[in-house]
């Protein structure tokens, strides 16, 4: 906000009871889209510094750049909800201004490309000052006030390459990313990844073209160019170029992934968020939906950044799909929570997580211990292995949709924030995650060769985290779940905690027969001592997995392979967790 504006508001401040409700509500909304713009200017500020965090391999800057991100949306807002509740003084609760507000506020946006952002923005300010339960269209936007964006925001997205052969295509993509003297090898790379596309592609005999969205994707310690391959008479090939720089020599070209798949677990709700300039959001998120159809505007949002606006996009699609169906929510299948209520509808694909009044003994931690984690979480990188959890407050459900003995059960367990309210519930604080199938009950459910993979990614699982500096704390089967990719991922997160906090220690050696049969440990053990020799014990895997897991990974069980992973954190190194497997890097053509 200019120092003008600021004076200005600060002197209708002083008098606000003399203005009459649309001057008011005037004001109002040009200082809620002047924060708003405060905030654009800052995110994309952030983003835009990743293209020179990757040239000068900044990897310590890149991560800082991602927290910083994800922070400043509540600096921005306290600063607006402050600045209201000055502007309005003792009118700040009538409805009727805030009517006006948000018709003004829409006014002002309508040619933004950004404007479904600005309109979450808004939202997030009317919930501030009003905590509603259940919505209010009157003074939110609900649903959308435009249908499509305004004509300002006709912006190319991508840009196409043809004529050339395919080398000479992604040669010329790759350049206008990066300058050709940012390369290493780069002639070579593109003929390395055209035979990869070669390989898949059908119309072998037909002239590509190259579709390529013109921003670069940033990531942790990658970029990306994400596109299609598009020939005449045949279904476009979705394709990620996915760079790396790594020495002096330059950048080089890391991996070629095709296909809806490849590209759906790059853009994973297990992630971390891209940093990707984009004026419009709104084209970029659905020409990703095209490279990727059973991604959810939700995921879309949220992986290039706008997590605040993907939880608009599924609150509408939630209560859409509770208006179309008829099922009702029960308890989540798995084993039930110590800490946390479950619950599910069977039609629609996430988890309800409301944290309990009581926990479980012997759980002894406090429900601002499991919120802290879930903060973690948040803020931390995911490394493909952490389901995003998304915070709700004040949802109403019609009491009729939960099965009777869910409902008792959430009144009973979790009634500092359970209420009814008429025929409604109202549950003051939830977190929202997409179902995944337990792995207890996956093992149970399929065949040796599907289980010893998820025996062997299992493995994998805990390594990725453990690169991350993330220690899950509880190792049992029924806190990690089974994507629809058949990836295993963490899910429960009472007990998780950086890596760097643990002691691991080596079991120590019994030097008496009384001390080899004890029941309980003849040594001394202190809150964070881990003793990995130990995890075995408590694993219940079926031999296709266990056998699959030993085979892979038997350093997990080793207490000198995590203090060697701790050494590397500590030391300022960044352990790589890349976003697709082996087989898909150039090195492996």
């Amino acid at each position: 906000m200019t120092a003008t504006s600021t004076t200005a508001n600060e002197n209708v401040a002083q008098d606000s009871s003399a203005l009459t409700n649309s001057r008011l509500a005037a004001y109002c909304a040009e200082s809620a889209l002047e924060a708003f713009f405060d905030y654009e200017k800052c995110f994309n500020a952030i983003t835009r510094r990743a293209r020179e965090r990757f040239l000068a391999r900044d990897w310590a800057g890149s991560f800082d750049d991602a927290a910083e991100r994800l922070h400043f949306y509540n600096e921005v807002l306290d600063g607006l909800t402050n600045r209201i509740r000055k502007l309005m003084g003792t009118r700040l609760p009538e409805h009727s201004i805030w009517t006006g507000i948000k018709a003004v506020y829409s006014s002002l946006i309508a040619r933004s490309p950004a404007w479904e952002i600005a309109e979450t923005f808004f939202n997030s300010l009317t919930r501030r000052v009003f905590a509603t339960a259940g919505v209010d269209q009157a003074i939110e936007f609900v649903d959308t006030d435009f249908d499509a964006p305004p004509p300002s925001a006709l912006i190319n997205i991508t840009k196409t390459y043809r004529g050339q052969n395919l080398p000479e295509l992604l040669c010329s993509a790759l350049t206008d990313a990066f300058e050709e003297t940012c390369w290493a090898d780069l002639q070579e790379t593109a003929k390395l990844a055209s035979a990869r596309i070669e390989a898949v592609r059908e119309a072998k005999h037909s002239q590509p073209e190259l579709e390529i969205v013109s921003s670069v994707f940033y990531r942790g310690r990658g970029a990306y160019l994400v596109g299609r391959v598009v020939c005449e008479g045949q279904l476009p090939l979705p394709i990620a170029l996915c760079l790396r720089h790594e020495n002096e020599r330059g950048i080089s070209l890391d991996a070629l992934l095709h296909g809806d798949v490849d590209l759906a677990i790059l853009f994973s709700f297990t992630r971390s968020y891209f940093r990707v300039a984009v004026e419009c959001p709104y084209r970029l998120v659905r020409y990703l939906q095209q490279l990727m159809p059973r991604k959810r505007l939700i995921d879309l949002y949220n992986a290039i950044g706008f997590h605040r606006h993907g939880k608009t996009e599924f609150y509408r699609d939630f209560i859409a799909h509770l208006r179309r169906s008829s099922d009702r929510f029960v308890v989540a299948e798995g084993a039930r929570g110590m800490v946390m209520s479950v619950f599910t509808l069977p039609s629609y694909d996430v988890v309800f997580k409301l944290i309990k009044d009581r926990f479980d003994l012997p759980k002894d931690s406090t429900r601002e211990d499991v919120r802290r984690r879930y903060r973690l979480v948040f803020e931390h990188d995911r490394a493909g292995r952490l389901v995003e959890a998304h915070e709700f407050e004040h949802l109403r459900i019609p009491a009729d949709r939960f099965d009777s003995e869910l409902l008792a059960e959430l009144l009973r367990d979790a009634a500092s924030i359970v209420k009814m309210e008429g025929g409604d519930a109202i549950i003051a604080h939830a977190y929202v995650e997409r179902r995944l199938r337990p792995l207890n009950l996956f093992f149970r459910e399929n065949q040796a060769e599907a289980i010893a993979a998820a025996g062997r990614d299992y493995g994998q699982s805990i390594k990725d985290l453990a690169a991350s500096n993330i220690f899950p704390g509880d190792l049992l089967t029924k806190n990690f779940g089974v994507t629809r990719h058949g990836r295993v991922v963490f899910y429960d997160y009472d007990e998780l905690c950086f890596l760097t906090d643990c002691n691991f220690r080596k079991l120590p050696e019994a030097r008496t027969p009384e001390e080899e049969v004890a029941a309980e440990p003849w040594f001394s053990v202190r809150e964070n001592d881990i003793f990995p020799e130990e995890f075995l014990q408590f694993l219940a895997f079926p031999k296709p997995a266990l056998a699959a897991l030993l085979e892979h990974h038997r350093e997990i069980f080793r207490a000198d392979f995590w203090r060697s992973i701790q050494h590397q954190i500590r030391a300022g190194e960044i352990p790589e967790v890349f976003p697709y497997g082996a087989e898909r890097r150039l090195a492996n053509n």
